[in-house]
């Protein structure tokens, strides 16, 4: 294990960052990791034993913080769920076409998701090119426009026009499912591009055979008949365009370039034979308080969130078959705990409330977050901010930010003032068409209206860091290598944490509750 020298300049009182957290080499943090991502919590799948052994530890900071519980049951909020498993030794898949049937493996070639809802038994269906797959017409843009969607499965590929942002584009693929579903499509299948490729398919392959979500609840699922989700081996894509006239590897090299798309139908059909299995379990958010300090704010509160899943016990890769998570997300938890150590300790009380919300299933689509953000155990108008931590990547030095949203509300004028106090500037994202926007719990709460920041190491692209941070997603990110072995630097966090303390106290302690920029795409969904 690392360690870095940690200086950070003296904060003015208006942001009140706690003393002992400028003397922080991230010891407590890295202590928190090693307690929640040992090989005993057994990768803490959502519903098994691991996870509630990592919520007991939880819980027990919490205790010791002086927190009050905030949950349905003590500190805990239950969420029933439905597990799928999807079984491809007794699962198939064909491409039918003008020269025949030809075998798609399952999950060799083909990835079914078993998230979201159950999956279809039988899917025999004709296939519609949609380019990028986004549907944003308050944006003037619509890739479905003038498609015949109704009875077919959907194909979509990675990336998107440059000239819309990414969150936007980010929040249309969190929609899509939904809306394709509406339109009376029967399934979608995603493609990346070879150049776009964040994870080896092979390792993906590795993850497929995890158990999937969905809510127990139909009320809250996405869709309400059987949907199918489906990811193609990038290497295999060329596949579903034979006979269309199109040829992929030019499709490819357009979207790698932003470049706009057109769709169209295709010669292939996709025939297939699903098998599942399914079993209700159910898991806990884990729900938290510090009570603010003024009489009348004290009523509001600022969410911190980050969720405490990982991907349990999965197929073994060198030996090892245990997720522990380390990185994502119990540093994240740890965080959480440090700024609650923070928070507490600190001269400067917040005056709104500050509610931990440590969550399930985030691995498995926003689950835990998104019941929370929709049954929330405190009034919904009452949250006025989340701060996100989920998997902040402490594997090269802190010099910058970036707080995914921060251009979207006021949070990000606070994010500024303490990036400057702090010589901490903020850097855009690097990598827009990764879709952070919606990969992590802060998007559970803005699309309930509420103004949200995801906290990340701030790098360019084309830079040594980019390069540390691709090669960390290559190889180790949902594997069983994001364990405790793995190189890190505790005192890098410890400034993240710092920095994120006083964020927290400037918004809590602010005389207005954060706003929507009136340019914002989100600012629809305030309440």
């Amino acid at each position: 294990m690392m360690r870095l020298p940690l200086a950070i300049p003296l904060l003015a009182l208006a942001l009140a960052v706690p003393a002992q957290a400028q003397e922080d080499d991230g010891a407590q943090w890295w202590s928190h990791v090693q307690a929640i991502a040992n090989d005993g919590m057994e990768g803490r799948g959502t519903g098994t034993p691991g996870y509630d052994r990592a919520a007991d530890y939880v819980i027990g900071q919490f205790k010791a913080l002086g927190l009050k519980p905030m949950g349905v049951d003590g500190y805990k909020q239950p969420v029933a769920f439905v597990e799928q498993v999807i079984q491809s030794d007794q699962s198939s898949a064909f491409l039918v076409g003008p020269q025949g049937e030809q075998r798609l493996a399952v999950p060799g070639d083909l990835i079914i998701s078993g998230g979201g809802g159950p999956v279809p038994e039988q899917i025999d269906a004709p296939m519609v090119f949609a380019g990028y797959g986004l549907h944003l017409p308050e944006a003037g843009y619509d890739d479905f426009a003038g498609l015949d969607l109704k009875g077919k499965l959907v194909v979509v590929l990675s990336g998107g026009p440059a000239d819309i942002s990414g969150a936007l584009k980010s929040h249309a693929r969190s929609e899509r499912a939904k809306y394709l579903a509406s339109q009376g499509a029967v399934g979608l299948i995603s493609l990346v591009t070879p150049g776009q490729v964040e994870i080896p398919w092979n390792r993906r392959i590795n993850l497929a055979g995890a158990p999937a979500l969905y809510y127990a609840d139909a009320s809250l699922r996405e869709t309400d008949t059987p949907f199918l989700g489906a990811q193609l081996d990038p290497a295999k894509s060329a596949l579903l365009f034979a006979g269309s006239g199109h040829d992929f590897a030019a499709i490819a090299a357009a979207a790698d370039a932003s470049a706009p798309l057109t769709g169209f139908p295709l010669v292939q059909r996709l025939k297939a034979t699903v098998a599942a299995t399914r079993q209700n379990l159910s898991s806990p958010n884990l729900i938290a308080v510090m009570p603010g300090s003024d009489p009348i704010l004290r009523n509001e509160y600022i969410v911190l969130s980050a969720h405490l899943d990982g991907y349990g016990i999965g197929t073994p890769v060198k030996g090892d078959g245990i997720y522990n998570g380390a990185f994502d997300n119990a540093s994240g938890v740890a965080s959480l705990l440090e700024i609650g150590r923070a928070l507490k300790a600190g001269k400067v009380k917040p005056k709104r409330s500050i509610l931990f919300a440590i969550v399930t299933a985030e691995e498995k689509g926003l689950l835990g977050s998104r019941y929370f953000a929709r049954r929330p155990t405190v009034p919904a108008t009452a949250m006025v901010a989340d701060l996100n931590f989920d998997m902040a990547l402490p594997i090269f030095p802190l010099t910058s930010v970036t707080p995914i949203g921060y251009d979207q509300s006021s949070l990000g004028q606070d994010a500024a003032a303490v990036s400057a106090a702090m010589n901490l500037p903020i850097t855009p994202d690097p990598f827009p068409n990764r879709n952070v926007f919606i990969r992590s719990d802060q998007y559970a709460f803005i699309r309930e209206g509420i103004p949200a920041l995801f906290f990340k190491y701030g790098f360019k692209a084309n830079t040594p860091e980019a390069e540390t941070e691709k090669a960390w997603r290559a190889n180790l990110y949902h594997s069983p290598f994001d364990d405790l072995n793995q190189p890190v630097l505790p005192a890098e966090t410890a400034k993240l944490n710092a920095y994120v303390t006083a964020v927290t106290l400037r918004v809590a302690n602010a005389a207005d509750r954060p706003r929507w920029n009136e340019d914002s795409f989100f600012k629809r969904f305030a309440q």
